[in-house]
């Protein structure tokens, strides 16, 4: 099965660069892109075509509502998946509303990611 491709949209430098050294160890999940802001996130989605985006909560430009809710117009074949550290129940929600497939805690388990992650892409209905 080929790895899944995944863009990253994570404001912070040190936690996306740690993701991506992560990820590239691995042979079933693909980094193919990286973006800092959520305003990035809907040019480097039609631009790379990932599987899923791995989408923060707390982002500059588009929050991660905005930018999963313009992530999923814009690129319907893509999942998103949200990774954030501060989102509470009702932020959760709005993730989900936005069309969000999953939410998970940035504290949570490499393998619990990566499971989530492929979950999603072999899950993912294109709308």
């Amino acid at each position: 099965m080929p790895a899944v491709r995944i863009l990253l949209v994570e404001d912070n430098a040190v936690f996306r660069e740690a993701l991506e050294l992560l990820f590239s160890l691995r042979d079933d999940v693909e980094v193919v892109a990286s973006v800092g802001d959520g305003t990035a996130a809907v040019p480097a989605c039609l631009e790379h075509r990932p599987d899923v985006v791995l989408m923060d909560y707390r982002l500059p430009g588009l929050d991660g509502v905005q930018a999963t809710r313009a992530v999923r117009a814009a690129c319907p074949q893509a999942a998103v998946v949200c990774l954030t550290a501060s989102a509470g129940g009702r932020e959760m929600e709005a993730l989900r509303q936005a069309g969000a497939a999953a939410c998970l805690r940035k504290d949570q388990e490499l393998e619990e990611i990566v499971a989530t992650i492929k979950h999603a892409a072999a899950t993912h209905v294109w709308t």
